[in-house]
């Protein structure tokens, strides 16, 4: 008898059939090009923010070297400096995110490129981060695959990302032009098993698994979201290297 089992998909699903607001979309490096200016006033801080401090299994102070991927404007750089995290590299593939984070002066380097196939060194970093990016990427893996290359044995890869029940419910990563137009950018919806089989698949371990929901606290940042309290909108994991 043949078997009949559909194999697991090994891509993202495509955001589309659950978008509910029908905003234009457009690639990331152009949308991030975009929004660069004003990102950091206009992104909800409680997607990462709320989650850095709660993760109990790495040791900032104690992390000599890290590798800072889809660093953006250097928001997780400056965190990561301010916690006692020694020289930070970062990568990012929209050159208007990087001069912004230029300007902070955290980075040892900043490049331009591909997360999922850097220039970094291999073996160098004792953590390696991403955050609020896993949803642009269509294919997990090869990610997952950069972080364990880059991390030395015992490493940590620390991935910070929008949670996909938010996704799957219609509120897509999105941006307002200058003349108000909302601007959505284009995203997959990644399962918590995808992230799972990606991982372990390169010889990575979950060590760590934090989820953000939208509280009181959290709206006092975003008070028009109150219509979604109670909802997870985040979620971070921890992952080690051997």
């Amino acid at each position: 008898m043949a078997n009949t089992t559909p194999a697991p998909y090994t891509s993202g699903m495509d955001y589309a059939p659950f978008d509910k607001r029908f905003y234009p979309v457009v690639a990331p490096e152009a949308g991030y090009g975009e929004w660069a200016a004003d990102y950091e006033a206009t992104v909800a801080s409680g997607l990462d923010r709320a989650l850095l401090p709660r993760l109990r299994t790495v040791a900032w102070n104690q992390m000599r070297q890290a590798a800072d991927l889809a660093c953006g404007t250097g928001r997780t750089g400056a965190w990561l400096k301010e916690r006692g995290v020694g020289a930070i590299d970062g990568v990012d593939l929209t050159p208007e995110m990087l001069a912004v984070a230029r300007e902070k002066q955290v980075y040892r380097t900043l490049l331009q490129g591909d997360v999922a196939a850097t220039d970094l060194p291999a073996g160098r970093y004792d953590l390696c981060t991403m955050a609020l990016a896993d949803e642009h990427l269509e294919e997990l893996a090869p990610v997952y695959r950069q972080a364990s290359r880059l991390l030395m044995p015992g490493g940590a890869f620390v991935l910070i990302g929008y949670h996909p029940f938010f996704l799957m419910n219609g509120a897509p990563t999105h941006y307002h032009r200058r003349d108000g137009e909302a601007v959505a950018i284009k995203s997959y919806v990644h399962l918590f098993a995808d992230h799972f089989r990606a991982g372990t698949g390169a010889g990575l371990r979950l060590v760590e698994f934090e989820e953000c929901v939208i509280d009181e606290a959290w709206l006092e940042t975003k008070p028009k979201w109150r219509r979604y309290q109670n909802w997870p909108v985040s979620f971070a994991l921890v992952w080690r290297r051997g």
